[in-house]
């Protein structure tokens, strides 16, 4: 390894350890995103902050004039942690009492950070007329910060062509990296189902409604749904997460709420379940003469990645770790706010593998001793460089070509 990888190791390892140990809930990444804007700073990259919304934005053009290329490539970056109180002893912990960066968005900041320093450290814009943009985005975990942002413009002036995104994957080595064909995430959709009964002592059930039991049932038959309504060839998921009801344990309480998650890969599977759900609770209505009033909230959309840009990942990824290291990948049921920027332009995102375990890091996403195995951060910022440095390749062999070299 020579000097200057290992340079660039240490710096962007003292990054990722750094963000690790000073996490912030969604949208509130103050600190965060002044350190962003600090490393950007140095880089002497353009930045773009705003009054009312964490994150930043940079941007570096292409020094080259008059080629008839004129186009933009973003890279995304969540920087929000979780609220949950890191386990272990490991010098980068967590110095924030009950937050954690237990979804690896550290790590996927440092790696756009590298991608920047990269770029700089390379003659890439000197070859190109066009621009990269560089988006941290806040409250990715509240599956809200894509859309604030697109909202803020980020996606405008210049207007983007294509936007990539990685994010650490716990169920891949490391020294290894997924990538998707087309659809990726789930779509995520809350629901609360609010059911008022009627209160009476715990003696008198008959002279009473009780919510509880209507709840009860209500969670039963959310089982049979997706058996009895979804062909087994799609995917599905229905989790009640919490069931809140009564104060006392001898008193029938007035009403009910539950709460839970919707998963789907395909819209018409998704009305069918919303479908599905208010008939339920419409039968819980009739059978205990209660009121029920369900309400869906929309989560993260549907993950629907541009297949070029899926070949494209997967063609960086294969040049730098080659074709035995790189996987492709199923759909997953997690949900990610990034398909907002794809619903607007192509884009596609893909996995990195950090687990080892040689060192014992296999801890999932979102537990409270989750980690990282520190060498993909530099695999990861190699091959979203390369996936740059591809997005604009007619145009570096156009100048090649003209030049002579």
């Amino acid at each position: 390894m020579s000097p200057c990888q290992n340079e660039f190791r240490d710096w962007i390892i003292a990054l990722r350890n750094d963000f690790h140990k000073h996490p912030e809930l969604s949208s509130l990444e103050k600190r965060t995103t002044r350190q962003i804007c600090k490393v950007l700073k140095t880089l002497n990259v353009q930045i773009q902050t705003f009054d009312d919304l964490t994150g930043v934005v940079g941007l570096l053009q292409g020094t080259k004039k008059d080629s008839g290329e004129n186009k933009t490539i973003a890279l995304r970056a969540d920087i929000d942690a979780l609220p949950m109180q890191e386990q272990g002893n490991k010098s980068y912990k967590s110095t924030n009492a009950g937050v954690m960066h237990s979804c690896g968005h550290d790590a996927n900041t440092a790696i756009v950070l590298g991608v920047a320093k990269k770029i700089k450290d390379s003659d890439l814009l000197s070859k190109i007329e066009g621009a990269i943009k560089f988006i941290f985005q806040p409250a990715e975990e509240k599956l809200g910060g894509a859309k604030a942002m697109i909202e803020k413009g980020v996606l405008e002036n210049p207007r983007v062509d294509q936007i990539v995104a990685g994010h650490m994957d716990h169920n891949l080595p490391v020294g290894t990296a997924g990538v998707f064909t087309h659809i990726s995430h789930a779509s995520s959709d809350s629901f609360e189902l609010v059911i008022k009964g009627k209160g009476t002592h715990g003696a008198h059930p008959h002279k009473g409604i009780n919510p509880i039991t209507a709840g009860g049932l209500f969670v039963t038959n959310l089982e049979s749904i997706i058996p009895r309504h979804i062909s087994p060839a799609r995917s599905a998921v229905i989790s009640v997460g919490t069931f809140h009801a009564g104060e006392a344990k001898n008193v029938i309480p007035e009403h009910a709420v539950l709460k839970g998650t919707i998963r789907t890969h395909d819209e018409a599977v998704r009305n069918e379940i919303f479908n599905a759900m208010k008939n339920l609770a419409h039968g819980i209505e009739n059978i205990f003469k209660a009121k029920c009033e369900l309400i869906f909230k929309p989560g993260g959309p549907l993950g629907v990645n541009d297949k070029k840009v899926c070949q494209s990942l997967y063609t960086a990824s294969v040049d730098v770790l080659g074709k035995k290291n790189v996987n492709v990948l199923p759909f997953i049921m997690g949900s990610e706010d990034f398909y907002y920027f794809v619903q607007k332009c192509p884009g596609a995102m893909m996995r990195f593998g950090c687990a080892s375990k040689k060192y014992g890091i296999t801890h999932p996403l979102h537990s409270p001793n989750f980690d990282i195995h520190e060498d993909v951060l530099e695999i990861g910022a190699d091959i979203l460089f390369k996936a740059v440095e591809n997005f604009f390749k007619e145009e570096i062999d156009i100048k090649t070509k003209d030049s002579g070299e």
